[in-house]
């Protein structure tokens, strides 16, 4: 990597430095957003034959923007926002599971992260912002001042994995913390605003925000439009309601940060929206069921939504096939932002598909697992390659599965068991490019 930034510093030092002013119009704003336990059959953009909520502001965006059907992150949290982060794969970073608590899994300090990457080799100076769920820390690595020992020009949000409650949680702040009492969503939107209304250049904004995570909850009126009974036995006994009245509500509140933006602003600013990682598993639907979707490498566990909208995107109300991993994120947000490299080895800039449908890319996905003993996935530990249509898991408790993704999204039907002399050859190219990948290790 070294040798690679030594190398891409000579030819900012040609071009006029690192901040020298871009040559071709304003660059836009990023805008990433993140929803927390989001999977794919329960957006309202994929044909999944699932009950759904109402989100009509992601819709707008699917219609406006280009929608990505074939896109994975990590099975679990931390490991899925490490690979934004850094744009490295979790057997390159050690983020294989949750952080935090006894079982540390924190980021390393010393990987470069995607702000300081933008720090140093943006053409032009961008501020830059993580408000909301952080999940990087433990205590190696700065505990609550991990997003600014990372690089994160600033930080508010909920450093841990889980918010004890919607309404009453621990608010860090630049390292301070003090406790909480509105509701997280609406904050964290109110958060973003303020912070938005400060910026006077190019800006880059991580939005993490906890809904729909458990605990399940009534939201606010107004922000949803369900009757709900607001009472454990109830939450416990059909928990679906909730889950998607919070993502009803997290609807809302990106609406309404996005008609907080002036116009010229949103007219400049590049929308993502992704979800981190599959449904969890009190509200699974079909085609996955609670033992495949989120905590585990099956299909249900690493696909995930994302659109693009805004600025750029040319490509309005279409969808796009090209596999993406959440590893690319961070050579597009860098390729937005001017710059055509980066070091970070797992990382693709999908920037082309998003005014033209392009060649080229990846040629496969790539998601692992390990959790330390004691951990409830800790079972569930190994890896998965995918090209698309089919999927190889190699998992530590039950050996090597294969799935066509194409007849069966839900991964219910292992084609090693038949002994399929095809489906062998399949699961052996798509196994030796994650032994390839991997080294073996």
């Amino acid at each position: 990597m070294r040798a690679f930034l030594v190398a891409l510093a000579a030819t900012f030092a040609v071009a006029g430095g690192p901040n020298a002013m871009a040559q071709d119009g304003d660059p836009p704003n990023v805008l990433l957003i993140i929803a927390d336990d989001m999977g794919l059959e329960v957006s309202p953009c994929y044909p999944f034959d699932a009950e759904k909520p109402d989100m009509p502001v992601l819709e707008a965006m699917c219609r406006d923007g280009l929608v990505f059907d074939n896109v994975w992150a990590q099975p679990v949290c931390s490991p899925t926002r490490a690979t934004i982060l850094t744009g490295r794969y979790g057997f390159r970073t050690g983020v294989l599971y949750p952080s935090g608590g006894p079982f540390g899994g924190g980021i390393n300090p010393d990987e470069l992260s995607l702000q300081r990457f933008l720090d140093g080799y943006a053409p032009v100076s961008y501020a830059h912002a993580v408000i909301g769920k952080w999940h990087l820390s433990d205590d190696d690595n700065g505990g609550d001042d991990n997003p600014e020992v990372m690089g994160v020009g600033f930080y508010s949000g909920f450093i841990s994995g889980t918010l004890p409650d919607y309404y009453d949680f621990p608010l860090t702040t630049d390292g301070a913390t003090a406790d909480a009492t509105d509701y997280a969503t609406t904050l964290f939107t109110d958060i973003a605003i303020d912070w938005l209304a400060a910026q006077t250049g190019p800006w880059f904004l991580w939005l993490a925000h906890t809904a729909p995570h458990t605990p399940f909850h009534v939201p606010p009126e107004g922000l949803h439009d369900r009757q709900l009974d607001d009472s454990r036995a109830a939450m416990r006994a059909d928990p679906l309601p909730y889950y998607l009245a919070a993502l009803e509500a997290l609807d809302h509140e990106i609406g309404r940060l996005l008609d907080a933006l002036e116009p010229d602003a949103r007219d400049n600013t590049v929308v993502i929206f992704i979800g981190d990682n599959g449904t969890p598993e009190q509200v699974a639907q079909a085609p996955y069921t609670s033992a495949t979707v989120k905590g585990t490498l099956y299909p249900g566990g690493v696909r995930v939504p994302m659109v693009v909208s805004g600025a750029g995107i040319t490509r309005k109300g279409e969808r796009e096939a090209a596999l993406i991993n959440t590893t690319d994120l961070f050579a597009t947000i860098a390729d937005l932002a001017g710059i055509a490299a980066t070091p970070a080895e797992d990382s693709i800039s999908f920037k082309p598909l998003l005014s033209s449908d392009a060649d080229g890319g990846r040629a496969f996905l790539y998601a692992d697992l390990e959790a330390p003993e004691g951990m409830p996935m800790a079972d569930n530990g190994g890896w998965t390659v995918g090209d698309g249509r089919y999927q190889f898991l190699q998992l530590y408790e039950t050996g090597r599965h294969l799935f066509d993704i194409d007849t069966d999204p839900g991964g219910a039907v292992n084609l090693l068991e038949s002994g399929d002399a095809e489906a062998e050859a399949i699961a052996a190219r798509l196994e030796q490019i994650g032994l390839e990948l991997r080294g073996d290790r």
